[in-house]
């Protein structure tokens, strides 16, 4: 039993083509009938098939040692699942307090004091609407969960086993189990009926430590089976569903309504986010709404700054920020004006300023922005009265016949 010599479809094709004892014989006959004439190929096929002692019981057992890991894979991973997304639910902390935000508030909307709500009506939050704003009621679900509860999550990345649970049939899975105990039941009958053609002592000690094996892990998948179940029944109660109800609650269909719950709150949860966002930032910005971009404190340190150059270019000539000028001694223009006070004034003046410069500096500012002049006088255009072209010729006919 190889599996790289057959695969599980070349074993269901032969399964097909076994020949039954009818079929068997009417080849036989005809063999026997004429002996000169050799037997096609396909009917060789179906003796060689037939000459095989046990040859279903064979192949079904083949069959079963080839599907049984994956078979075993599919009942066990959703056991898994649900076991461990019931433990996710229990621990949750955002879970509780989404569900302790909604009851407060179910409380408030119809007035009296709620002990608790069914767990169906979380598919129904997202209907429910304000009459003012339109918002859903898990919108400002969303808005209290966060406000009360900063350290909350988005809930939905954190049931990753309840979401894979919702999307599988729970009945399946209970006839995948049955189908499984079956195929092991009819396999020790197959193993029965090929030892009594075959004395291997190695294949039927591997077959039967096989079989065994795969017996005791389908005892426990039903053990398993049977407490996880339990465990949901149990947790539905302590959530606060009747006993009589929850027996009635499907696995998938309670996985379905978390998994969709949470997939709405995360949604709504990020749209909450993005408009918080907006209104502190549209907050900032109407704070300096009206005021010129130098108001802001973002230049108030540069205007001090450039305060003080001023002054210090008032009081002290002009000057930089690194100190005074490279050439310290300014030029100096020979002055005609004589007289000590006279001398004391420009003196001074022309520390201060450099009115050699000023005067290069005011005849490029006169150049600049005076009007050019025309160097040649603009030529009047005679009127069009007077203008040969536009003149009308008149031909007089009665001198041509002269």
């Amino acid at each position: 039993m190889d599996s790289a010599i057959m695969n599980r479809e070349g074993i269901e094709k032969i399964l097909t083509m076994i020949p039954t004892e009818e079929e068997k014989a009417m080849i036989l006959e005809a063999q026997m009938a004429n002996p000169d004439t050799p037997l096609g190929t396909a009917e060789q096929f179906l003796l060689t098939l037939s000459s095989i002692s046990e040859l279903k019981a064979r192949l079904q057992l083949w069959a079963f040692k080839l599907d049984y890991d994956s078979m075993e894979k599919e009942i066990a991973e959703p056991l898994m699942d649900i076991k461990q997304g019931l433990e996710e639910l229990r621990n949750n902390r955002t879970f509780k307090n989404i569900l302790s935000v909604l009851l407060a508030i179910g409380s408030y909307l119809n007035g009296h004091e709620t002990k608790g709500f069914h767990i169906e009506y979380l598919s129904k939050v997202p209907e429910v609407k304000d009459t003012v704003h339109k918002h859903s009621l898990l919108h400002h679900l969303c808005g209290l969960v966060m406000e009360q509860f900063p350290e909350s999550t988005d809930l939905y990345s954190e049931i990753g086993s309840i979401t894979r649970t919702a999307k599988i049939e729970w009945d399946e899975l209970a006839e995948k189990l049955f189908v499984l105990e079956t195929d092991c039941k009819q396999s020790w009958v197959d193993m029965r009926a090929i030892a009594k053609h075959d004395s291997s002592t190695i294949f039927k000690t591997k077959l039967s430590e096989f079989l065994s094996d795969a017996a005791e892990r389908i005892v426990v998948l039903k053990i398993i089976n049977t407490r996880v179940l339990n465990r949901f029944y149990k947790f539905l109660v302590y959530l606060g569903m009747p006993p009589h109800i929850a027996k009635d609650m499907k696995v998938n269909r309670f996985c379905k309504i978390i998994s969709e719950f949470a997939l709405e709150y995360r949604t709504t949860r990020d749209k909450v986010i993005q408009q918080k966002e907006k209104k502190v930032y549209s907050r900032e910005r109407k704070k300096t709404r009206g005021k010129m971009i130098v108001d802001t404190d973002r230049f108030a340190k540069k205007d001090v700054q450039n305060h003080e150059a001023l002054e210090q270019v008032l009081n002290n000539g002009y000057t930089s920020d690194t100190g005074s000028l490279k050439n310290p001694t300014p030029r100096r223009r020979p002055s005609l004006d004589k007289g000590p006070q006279s001398r004391l004034i420009k003196s001074a003046n022309e520390e201060i300023y450099d009115t050699g410069d000023d005067e290069i500096l005011d005849a490029c500012v006169k150049s600049a922005t005076s009007a050019p002049r025309r160097s040649t006088p603009r030529e009047r255009r005679k009127a069009k009265a007077y203008r040969k072209s536009s003149r009308t010729r008149y031909i007089d006919f009665s001198q041509l016949g002269q």
